[in-house]
């Protein structure tokens, strides 16, 4: 029998969740070191990438009992990433840094080092700085010696890649959201299945017996 409330809230296990709070991560790294604590978009980027990771979890807690719900958070987790990912090449506009393209190698050796931590980023950002020279004009906002050196347009890059790769599974995540949600409705249709039957399967009950009839007798 099809239960009411399907299992749900296992969003811990979504390749997107894992993503989404490994950029969440990566931006806190990021915003600390370069841009200043005191401006407005050091705020906004934090926030981008925490709604990021807070509305996935809290679609997929919802969606035992509103696939709609799921379906909207979803999408507001995919559009708040999208913010991040503006913000990041907006840094690299305004600092004169190269956005990555698409071909260049280093895109496709960072999804395929297939990080789970900032520290594991933090390391391939720092493998990759040795290759390039460290470019004038932007001084990190914190020194050396109490974190991990980060090269700026190494380290942009890299959270403008995994952005773009839990932009592209959340992408994936929505279409299948709306693909079952077309075909299997929402928690009201569950609920009329799941009485359907349940009264298809109840015993049909005896019929009650008929009271027995009286006669009145003649008047002597």
């Amino acid at each position: 029998m099809e239960p009411l409330i399907p299992k749900h809230g296992g969003y811990r296990r979504l390749k997107s969740f894992q993503i989404a709070q490994l950029c969440y991560d990566v931006t806190v790294r990021f915003c600390d070191r370069y841009i200043d604590k005191r401006s407005r978009t050091h705020d906004q980027m934090v926030q981008a990438a925490r709604s990021g990771v807070q509305n996935i979890a809290e679609g997929s807690a919802a969606s035992g009992t509103s696939k709609k719900t799921e379906l909207k958070l979803t999408s507001v987790a995919r559009a708040s990433l999208e913010e991040l990912l503006l913000d990041y090449e907006d840094f690299l506009r305004q600092h004169g840094l190269p956005q990555w393209p698409k071909e260049d190698p280093r895109r496709a050796a960072l999804v395929a080092r297939r990080c789970t931590t900032a520290d594991a980023v933090a390391e391939w950002v720092s493998e990759i700085r040795l290759t390039a020279p460290q470019p004038p004009g932007i001084p990190s906002t914190k020194s050396t010696s109490s974190t991990k050196s980060t090269f700026p347009e190494i380290a942009a890059n890299a959270a403008h890649i995994l952005i773009t790769v839990a932009c592209a599974l959340l992408d994936r995540q929505i279409e299948s959201l709306a693909a079952a949600f077309t075909n299997e409705g929402g928690f009201t249709e569950r609920l009329y299945r799941v009485r359907s039957e349940h009264r298809s399967r109840a015993p049909t009950p005896p019929p009650a017996p008929r009271p027995a009839l009286h006669r009145r007798s003649p008047r002597g």
